[in-house]
């Protein structure tokens, strides 16, 4: 995950947390949500999205450093949470959710919102291992205000994007969505295991292709 400017940690982060990911998230939410609710939802959450990347982003050293946790082991962990997550998308199980929990749901759907997107936006497993390596990639604050800078971006453009295409989501259908969920699962699985080979490989396990076949 190795960057050197603020455009290629634009990608990076585009490519974890970005509109592809986060938009099936809102549309699931949206199906029992107005319209005027689901701009709350996605401006509080954003903004805690915003405000986890930044702080993972300044305290990736010091977060490392008390955990004795190098760049290989994020790596791997991210990969594994991610594939777990994926998979669920594929079964139908919506991992992270609020549960059984009605009454918290009805009387405080604002908070059920958040607490649903927690793993998908909010705190994301993958995205909190993107900023936390690439951080670690260069030394200095000028490094971490590009890191920031790059995971804002993301953020405001999944917050436009959502705003934007609300009424859509709405109306769109439940089978719909859950092919959708399930096809995105595919691919974030595939994603969660390049990053568990990234880690493995940066541990020096020889990954190479045999050549017997």
């Amino acid at each position: 995950m190795s960057v050197l400017n603020l455009s290629s940690t634009f990608v990076t982060f585009f490519a974890v947390v970005g509109p592809p990911k986060v938009l099936l998230a809102y549309a699931q939410l949206s199906r029992t949500r107005s319209l005027p609710e689901m701009r709350r939802l996605v401006g509080v959450s954003s903004l805690l999205a915003a405000f986890v990347g930044v702080l993972m982003a300044f305290l990736a050293d010091a977060v490392t450093n008390f955990f004795h946790v190098s760049d290989e082991s994020l790596q791997l962990a991210g990969g594994v949470i991610f594939f777990i997550y994926a998979v669920g998308l594929v079964l139908g199980l919506h991992l992270g959710g609020g549960g059984d929990d009605d009454e918290q749901a009805l009387t405080n759907p604002l908070a059920e919102g958040v607490r649903e997107l927690l793993l998908p936006y909010v705190a994301s497993p993958l995205a909190m291992t993107a900023v936390l390596v690439e951080s670690l990639t260069k030394e200095g604050w000028g490094w971490r205000f590009t890191v920031s800078g790059a995971y804002l971006a993301v953020v405001a453009i999944n917050l436009v994007s959502v705003l934007v295409l609300a009424p859509l989501l709405m109306r769109t259908h439940q089978t719909s969505l859950e092919v959708l969920s399930r096809l995105l699962g595919l691919l974030l699985a595939a994603v969660g295991v390049e990053l568990f080979l990234q880690g493995l490989a940066g541990l020096g396990v020889p990954l190479t292709k045999s050549g017997g076949y």
